[in-house]
């Protein structure tokens, strides 16, 4: 297990990338919506990069790297923006988080990203998204759980048409850039022994 979460200061640099480029989006796509009607303030805030680089860190580097870097966007760009972290801030990183720790589940069944199982993966994981975070807002605000997830449509037909979009293209694109970085057998078995010390031993 401790052998599998060793990284090269090349994949460590690219997940700090990617953490880096989900909070800067984030933080972009929240004052945009300051600017909208606060209708359209719910949707707007779904447009971003956050779910589909939690699913490429889960899906190259496993689920716990993929928990770490979606909890991470958004924790550091609560605390980056103008209004800071809140009490939804843990509750929202850890939703996110989960869709990493979903995408390095399924690697294990599908090793290749491909259009199709990106698109479903989308859906499915959206869906799961969403849900949950309704259903969060209904238990923290103490208000009827079946309302809330309506009133939530729109928001969820924009999350939705974020990551059908993200997920097969930039998400696929990422994936095989990484899976190009990933640790070689030699780079993970560490230093070679030499036939001297070997006989020394």
């Amino acid at each position: 297990m401790l052998q599998s979460l060793r990284f090269s200061s090349r994949q460590v640099a690219l997940i700090s990338t990617f953490i880096a480029i989900g909070a800067v989006v984030r933080i972009g796509v929240d004052q945009v919506g300051d600017m909208v009607p606060v209708p359209a303030f719910g949707m707007v805030i779904k447009l971003g990069l956050s779910e589909t680089l939690s699913f490429v860190a889960g899906f190259t580097y496993g689920p716990v790297v993929g928990f770490v870097t979606g909890f991470l966007i958004i924790l550091l760009s609560d605390i980056a923006s103008p209004l800071g972290a809140g009490a939804w801030t843990p509750f929202i990183a850890s939703i996110i988080g989960l869709l990493g720790i979903c995408a390095g589940v399924i690697r294990r069944v599908r090793s290749h990203p491909t259009l199709l199982m990106m698109t479903i993966s989308a859906v499915g994981l959206t869906l799961l998204s969403e849900a949950l975070q309704n259903l969060w807002a209904a238990l923290f605000y103490n208000i009827p759980i079946i309302p809330t997830m309506v009133s939530g449509v729109p928001s969820l037909v924009t999350a939705m048409a974020n990551n059908v979009i993200l997920f097969p293209t930039v998400g696929s694109k990422a994936i095989k850039f990484m899976q190009g970085h990933e640790p070689t057998s030699a780079e993970n078995s560490g230093p070679s022994e030499s036939p001297g010390l070997r006989k020394a031993l």
